[in-house]
């Protein structure tokens, strides 16, 4: 019997506990930035520099949480959002993301990272106050249900084309303030902000989710209690429409810190320009501009294999984020699994914050040893990533309806391994083979590849996964053998200006 009102709900510090572990992992990462100074640069720079990638970080951490609140609504809605239906409208939002690279990139090499980044934040805060909008108007009877399907798919995907400008705004502003050496370790420091964005998009997602219902549970957290109380939340209706006003408002904050803090470039912030090592001067010595431009990054061997890569990142990285609480759900739900599934339990419930962690360690392993051991070749940790991903996935097809344990450890090993490869090449490669002068497009081209892959995984899984859930792991094997192919292909890669 569930209580019926908060104050009869015990209370749990455990959400408390959870969000001051991740400050104290947020604060290790900008120990870890001062620490690594390899061209040793002066402080009062290096204050300027933290001032302007600190606050570009958490806003595009954000930005996560503005998109993946989907997935945390989708797993409330139930039969108001079916798979087919989810997998319908993340696919169509990737497949617009993916898309408009090819026009956000260039538009972002000629208006800048910082406005480009503001866009993001804008477009994105407005789409999810509609669509939390059309939620409302749904639970309270105010709009037929039917019509969620539609226009979610619609404000998702015009959510997601804002989105996009949200990468190539990161690398375009990061490029003219690290040099090379120094951005494997920056690599890392991103993909932990990206897992803290997973972290609030799943974990403050599930947690707004808890604190809104109409009836909360048998235990409510610290967080959760208080949240409730400043909410005022009353009535018969689980208001989830929260977990999309919630981001929204948090990016109207941020969209003001970038205003008045970020920098296109140290020479903006009074700092003089320096050698980045990268492809800025040696391969984008001409002005090229828009599908020109686009045409040039294509007919390179380098990027054009690592957007390969990439797809096979975008599917693998979505199919199982995406998909394994779903699976749950689903499949351990049936007659006869619900005992069998109870170590999964484990896992969906602190999924935001065991993609978080698996982001981080991926992040900083794949970082670390690009720069200290690979002389800032991006290849190799790429290669190790993938070879762990093809046996995950190879063991996952053989024990998926077997041992839980096991299979919730493997799902968070290949987020490990996949966060770690798309923070290596879409956040760090990109920035050396585009240079400063090309880095949004180049972000773009590769992000673009990401997307289409995770588009496809989308419209794919959501039909594989109707039919029966043992195709899920066997979809992932060819993609890691795929990934796995080219990542060997470009073991040697490095800008020219360094060889």
């Amino acid at each position: 019997m569930q209580p019926d009102s908060v104050q009869d709900v015990p209370v749990d510090s455990g959400d408390l506990i959870t969000n001051l572990v991740m400050l104290g992992i947020l604060l290790t990462v900008i120990l870890i930035y001062f620490l690594n100074n390899p061209l040793k640069h002066a402080k009062d720079f290096r204050i300027r520099c933290f001032l302007n990638w600190f606050p570009l970080g958490l806003t595009y951490a954000f930005l996560y949480m503005g998109r993946y609140n989907l997935t945390v609504a989708k797993s409330s809605l139930g039969d108001l959002i079916p798979n087919q239906s989810f997998g319908d409208i993340f696919g169509l939002g990737s497949v617009v993301y993916g898309c408009a690279f090819l026009l956000n990139g260039p538009i972002t090499e000629k208006i800048g990272g910082k406005k480009a980044i503001l866009i993001a934040s804008a477009g994105s805060l407005i789409m999810n106050v509609l669509m939390g909008v059309c939620l409302y108007g749904v639970l309270n009877g105010l709009l037929n249900p039917d019509a969620l399907v539609i226009s979610f798919m619609v404000l998702y995907a015009v959510n997601m084309y804002f989105q996009s400008f949200g990468a190539v705004a990161v690398v375009k502003i990061n490029s003219h303030w690290f040099n090379i050496k120094e951005r494997g370790v920056l690599g890392g420091i991103f993909g932990t902000l990206i897992s803290l964005g997973l972290f609030y998009a799943f974990n403050w997602g599930d947690l707004i989710v808890e604190a809104t219902k109409a009836k909360p549970d048998a235990s409510m957290g610290v967080i959760e209690g208080a949240l409730r109380s400043l909410l005022n939340v009353n009535g018969n209706i689980d208001q989830i429409w929260y977990v999309f006003f919630i981001p929204a408002f948090i990016l109207v904050i941020f969209f003001f810190i970038i205003l008045f803090f970020i920098k296109d470039s140290p020479e903006e912030a009074g700092f003089a320009n320096f050698e980045l090592g990268d492809a800025s001067e040696s391969d984008h010595k001409d002005d090229l501009e828009g599908l020109a431009l686009i045409k040039k990054l294509i007919a390179n061997p380098i990027i054009l294999t690592i957007a390969c890569i990439e797809f096979c990142s975008g599917v693998l990285r979505q199919s199982v984020m995406h998909w394994y609480k779903i699976f749950v759900e689903d499949f351990g739900s049936l007659p006869g699994n619900v005992e069998a599934f109870q170590p999964a339990q484990f896992f969906c419930d602190n999924w935001g914050l065991l993609l978080c962690f698996a982001g981080i360690l991926g992040g900083m392993f794949a970082g670390f040893i690009s720069d200290k051991l690979f002389g800032s070749r991006r290849g190799p940790s790429a290669v190790f990533l993938y070879a762990v991903m093809l046996i995950s996935a190879a063991v996952m097809a053989f024990t998926l309806k077997g041992n839980q344990f096991l299979v919730g450890c493997i799902v968070v090993l290949m987020s490990l391994c996949v966060i770690g490869v798309h923070g290596m090449l879409s956040g760090t490669a990109t920035m050396d083979f585009g240079g400063k002068k090309a880095a949004a497009t180049t972000t773009g081209l590769v992000d673009g590849f990401v997307y289409l892959g995770t588009g496809f995984q989308a419209f794919a899984l959501g039909r594989l996964t109707t039919i029966d859930w043992g195709w899920w792991p066997v979809f992932m094997i060819p993609f890691a053998c795929i990934g796995l192919y080219f990542s060997l292909k470009i073991w040697k890669a490095f800008p020219g200006t360094s060889k």
